[in-house]
């Protein structure tokens, strides 16, 4: 019996609050900024790009833009995106290794 695949894609885990915020959160735990990036797009594509892009103000060609692999925000960008989120970055002291 042959094996059946599907193809996966992250929009469709994508579908609650509670989903995007533990998305982003394991972003956020690889310390790699890009993949912090992607997430934010993930999230804003499940959301629908022009509805976000409404929300933060952005056009959705600095969304496509800024938020894949490689996309380098900048801090406002993320600002503008973590409200549109219903989030806000707060700081926390870093775990020791």
């Amino acid at each position: 019996m042959a094996l059946k695949t599907t193809k996966f894609d992250i929009q469709d885990h994508l579908k609650t609050l509670e989903d995007q915020i533990a998305y982003l959160e394991a972003a956020i735990d690889e310390d790699d900024p890009s993949f912090i990036a992607t997430a934010i797009g993930d999230i804003a594509k499940a959301r629908g790009v022009s509805k976000f892009a409404k929300e933060t103000g952005l056009s959705r060609e600095t969304i496509y833009k800024s938020f894949r692999l490689g996309g380098n925000p900048t801090i406002e960008t993320v600002n503008k995106a973590t409200k549109a989120l219903g989030l806000k970055l707060k700081l926390a002291p870093a775990e020791a290794a």
